[in-house]
């Protein structure tokens, strides 16, 4: 489990002056398909072949998420692993089938579910003791960029916020900005 706060932007001033002085460790493409719902608050995500979830456990009184993975199984995933997703995205449908792959899933959820394909280009630094990512992002034909601190320490999530002056920004998650993108 891991404390995370994150922004949403086109510019992060003195935060990104500050990461674009150091290296990246590593520079990250991927293509991710997510699965959104009104509803839903966990994170719900086909990447590398796998369905990723993650469950937000709690909102602290800061406003960082601590957030649990708990699943990472590759496509087809069986009607457990599919009646667990559908429940991440608090949708509930009937499953008839033994696996089910992304299309089946956004299949069963019907209209409550929305497919993002989302393209990502990730630039990973360790600053303070966190994890910080500055990411740009685009969702369908939507760009974005997004900043995030992670760590499993909270105190340091907030002290690596304040210290890059983002303190006064929104913690918007993933789901919920890719909602308000689309």
């Amino acid at each position: 489990m891991r404390w995370e706060w994150r922004t949403f932007g086109e510019q992060f001033g003195g935060a990104e002056e500050l990461l674009g002085s150091i290296e990246p460790e590593h520079i990250v493409e991927s293509d991710e398909t997510y699965l959104i719902s009104a509803e839903g608050v966990d994170a719900v995500k086909l990447r590398d072949g796998l369905m990723d979830v993650k469950h937000l456990e709690q909102v602290d009184e800061n406003g960082l998420e601590l957030w649990k993975p708990v699943m990472k199984s590759p496509l087809p995933i069986s009607a457990a692993d599919a009646r667990a997703v559908l429940a991440a995205l608090r949708v509930s449908a009937p499953l008839d089938r033994d696996t089910y792959d992304l299309a089946d899933l956004a299949s069963a959820g019907g209209a409550a579910v929305g497919v993002v394909p989302v393209h990502k280009t990730r630039r990973r630094y360790t600053f303070g003791g966190c994890m910080a990512e500055l990411t740009d992002l685009r969702a369908g034909d939507r760009p974005t960029r997004t900043i995030v601190i992670e760590s499993e320490e909270p105190r340091r999530v907030i002290a690596v916020v304040r210290e890059l002056g983002l303190g006064s920004r929104p913690n918007v998650s993933v789901p919920r900005q890719l909602r308000a993108l689309i």
